[in-house]
């Protein structure tokens, strides 16, 4: 089909409203979860880690921090399902720092964007690592 008066082209566009408020939402729940600063993430960094079941509903529950494949895991897990006051108490700043170049392609692009935009560190690792 043409485009003419009658028909334009159509023009592109991002996602419809509701698409871009529930994107919105989305994002919103991920920001009011965050610390307000990595130095609050006080997490274990050895041993053996126990997650609630509101964090780990389906999966592992058990995580041997010695093993790079549960330590991801783990991070994974927290960082899409833990609450803001789950972040400190299973999440450690300088693991996470060091994980993050990886990390970062294991989780959601929401996830991502928002911890990077909220901290440049994260995103500055990322591109050191690049």
């Amino acid at each position: 089909m043409s485009s003419s008066p009658q028909h334009p082209a159509p023009t592109p566009s991002g996602p419809p409203g509701p698409v871009a408020e529930d994107l919105a939402l989305y994002r919103e729940k991920f920001r009011r979860r965050l610390p307000e600063s990595l130095d609050e993430l006080h997490g274990p960094t050895q041993g053996v880690v126990e997650l609630p079941l509101h964090m780990a509903w389906s999966g592992m529950t058990s995580y041997d921090m010695s093993k790079p494949r549960q330590r991801m895991g783990l991070y994974r897990t927290v960082l899409h399902e833990g609450l803001r006051d789950d972040l400190p108490h299973y999440l450690n700043r300088d693991l996470l720092v060091q994980l993050w170049p990886v990390l970062r392609t294991l989780v959601g692009r929401t996830v991502r964007t928002v911890w990077e935009d909220a901290f440049a560190e994260l995103a500055s690792r990322t591109r050191a690592a690049a």
